[in-house]
């Protein structure tokens, strides 16, 4: 292919290039450990830009590695991508050479990895010759593809009522408890796509396992790559595990691969970077988040969508967790504001024994017009008023203090709402494709007033 052999060559260059940087450039000036407050290391003496790499040696002679955060005067701010015990006083802090770089190639597929490209899975390094940044090259967005194609996702709700198409990013909001992880991996497994990576930011390390054998399973993983950072690890390696995922992504993406990137959480994404922020002393903003968590937020899911003319695509899930169920929290209402939809699952409607408890009245695709037929969105329109009538008369129908006859749509969402009720429910093993999920939809609503 054209586009391949281009995007070699292209890789080719530019690692010549950096190898001729790197000879041309002086020797890299050591420095020594200074302080250590919390898990933010200082250094003295020492040069090196915001975003570069470097080894802090310790006195048993094992290099912990560590990046730059931050500096004030002549002093580093560092922050380590590992274990910190053993490091004393006056340690010597040795820069490398060389943007953060990351491996990829077909070899990763059907692998689990951390944030540093390190196999968790016990089969082996992996051998990937092909390497492009972490943290991603822009992309001009005049040159993207617009999104003009649906995506089936297997979900009844989401492919009829929440239409999303091929390169958009929606967030999955939800509290704890709700059910948003079930509901990732059913897209993960019904969903039509070449390639899909599944990025575990700073969840359970218990649920890593699970994700990959109950949810994906074997057949799952082959067209998989699983990027996992738990809890336990440090803040720049869960900020890392993001913009691996990322990366990896968009490396299929351009090689023409339609690319589904499931990141779970965004949040944590988020509180890795809070973590750093205070660490180094930036002043909190809003509920304790400095301002460079909304820097990064758009950093990151930018970097999803639809590539240039005559490459793929990357349809990206983000889960945004809302704490106490609060909409209105600062990173669920930054996130709403830069993504292309969001799916809220509800509480209320999990409580109920009602699954995938999506609330389809506070849920939205954005591109749902530009990729559906003009029948499709009517009948989703008149869908969501029949339960939006229901749901405000809720009350009034339950005690009985609705008379039938008063008002013709309340009497039209009353007869509805058992098939409406039914519709939007579907089992965990079930899966619903598009076609099917339009003619249910027509069933339900298509002879309705």
């Amino acid at each position: 292919m054209p586009g391949v052999e281009r995007n070699s060559k292209i890789a080719s260059l530019l690692e010549r290039h950096s190898k001729r940087v790197e000879q041309m450039a002086p020797p890299p000036v050591e420095g020594v450990l200074t302080r250590m407050v919390g898990l933010t290391l200082e250094a003295a003496g020492c040069q090196a830009a915001v975003g570069d790499r470097v080894d802090v040696l310790g006195n048993d002679g094992a290099r912990i590695e560590a990046e730059v955060v931050g500096f004030s005067g002549d002093r580093l701010y560092l922050m380590p991508t590992g274990d910190i015990h053993g490091l004393k006083p006056n340690a010597r802090v040795v820069p490398r050479t060389g943007a953060e770089m990351v491996a990829v190639g077909p070899h990763l597929l059907g692998r689990i990895i951390d944030g540093a490209g390190t196999a968790l899975d016990g089969l082996g390094q992996i051998a990937c010759d092909e390497r492009i940044r972490l943290t991603g090259m822009p992309i001009n967005p005049l040159s993207r593809q617009p999104i003009e194609e649906p995506l089936d996702v297997g979900v009844r709700a989401i492919n009829s009522l929440l239409t999303v198409g091929r390169g958009q990013r929606i967030g999955l909001f939800a509290g704890s408890g709700v059910g948003k992880s079930v509901l990732l991996g059913m897209m993960a497994r019904y969903t039509s796509a070449d390639v899909i990576v599944v990025g575990l930011i700073g969840e359970r390390g218990r649920e890593v396992k699970e994700f990959v054998e109950r949810i994906l399973g074997p057949q799952g993983l082959k067209r998989a790559i699983v990027v996992a950072t738990p809890a336990d690890n440090p803040p720049l390696m869960r900020l890392h595990g993001a913009w691996r995922a990322t990366a990896i992504a968009e490396y299929f993406r351009d090689q023409g691969k339609s690319v589904l990137l499931i990141m779970d959480s965004l949040t944590r994404f988020a509180q890795a970077q809070r973590e750093i922020g205070l660490a180094i002393g930036e002043a909190p903003a809003t509920k304790g988040y400095p301002p460079s968590v909304f820097a990064r937020l758009p950093q990151l899911v930018e970097r999803a969508g639809n590539g240039a003319d005559g490459r793929g695509s990357i349809t990206a899930f983000y889960t945004v967790l809302t704490e106490g169920d609060d909409q209105q929290d600062p990173i669920a209402d930054a996130a709403r504001a830069i993504l292309d939809g969001h799916v809220v699952l509800s509480r209320r409607i999990a409580e109920a024994g009602h699954y995938p408890a999506i609330d389809i009245e506070a849920s939205i695709s954005r591109v749902m017009h530009d990729v559906v037929e003009q029948q499709q969105f009517t009948l989703a329109r008149r869908f969501k008023q029949a339960l939006s009538t229901y749901q405000q008369n809720r009350d009034l129908i339950a005690i009985g203090a609705y008379h039938k006859g008063s008002d013709p749509r309340i009497d039209a969402a009353i007869a509805l709402w058992p098939n409406m009720q039914n519709f939007l429910q579907q089992d965990l093993t079930e899966r619903v494709d598009y076609n099917r999920s339009l003619v249910e939809l027509g069933a339900v609503i298509g002879g309705a007033a």
